[in-house]
């Protein structure tokens, strides 16, 4: 599943460049130009860093990520600040108010995404680890392989990624929009039943031998991968 990363920038040439590089190294982007449609975004579909304007209309980079720490769901959330201000005094600014790192105008996109990827293996190991697991269920992104107490589960390539994306987050719930979104993809047309038949999929894959379901169904809201209710 791409890293997901959301850009806030009001200079449209810009955001521009760093949408196309940072979808061909492989991150799935969405760009934001008003400082105020931040946090309702991040609501909407919590990103897996923060590319963040120091200036921004109506809304300071610095007021949102202090609002993004404030936050007891968004606190952890990783944060690169971008701006033009590149005195010391600014730089110690940006950190000091939860910025996770600091990166000064202009700058190459190549050295952003190695900035990027950095704050994600720091602050997000499991987005580079080569095993995700929960309960019993254990995930090889390696080898491409599934296995549910030690029994191999064969997966077809959408529940691979579906799968993936609830042993990312085990507990959070995902509405069929944002699954479509990560599973699918944006720019795809799926209609939103094609969800919970993939879904089923998943559910008679892993619970073919017997095992709990761990797939809960929350009623007018979507799915989420949780622990069995005793």
């Amino acid at each position: 599943m791409k890293p997901y990363v959301l850009i806030v920038e009001d200079d449209r040439s810009l955001t521009e460049l760093l949408a196309y590089n940072l979808d061909d190294a492989g991150f799935r982007t969405h760009v934001v130009s008003n400082g105020e449609e931040v946090v309702p975004t991040i609501s909407e579909e919590p990103p897996d860093l923060v590319i963040l304007d120091w200036m921004l209309p109506n809304l300071s980079g610095i007021e949102i990520c202090r609002q993004i720490r404030r936050n007891e769901v968004t606190k952890g959330m990783p944060v690169i600040m971008l701006t033009a201000k590149g005195e010391e005094a600014d730089r110690i600014r940006g950190l000091d108010t939860g910025a996770d790192d600091y990166v000064v105008k202009p700058f190459s996109p190549s050295e952003l995404i190695a900035r990027i990827k950095a704050v994600l293996r720091r602050t997000n190991p499991e987005k580079s680890a080569d095993m995700l697991e929960f309960e019993d269920i254990v995930m090889n992104l390696e080898e491409h392989r599934v296995t549910r107490n030690n029994r191999s589960i064969h997966l077809g390539p959408t529940e691979f990624r579906l799968l993936r994306v609830f042993l990312e987050r085990p507990g959070r719930v995902f509405s069929r929009e944002q699954l479509l979104d990560r599973v699918w993809g944006r720019d795809i047309y799926v209609e939103l039943r094609t969800v919970d038949v993939h879904i089923r999929r998943l559910r008679k894959a892993l619970n073919a031998s017997g095992g709990a379901d761990l797939i809960r169904t929350v009623r007018a809201a979507g799915y989420s991968l949780d622990h069995p209710i005793s």
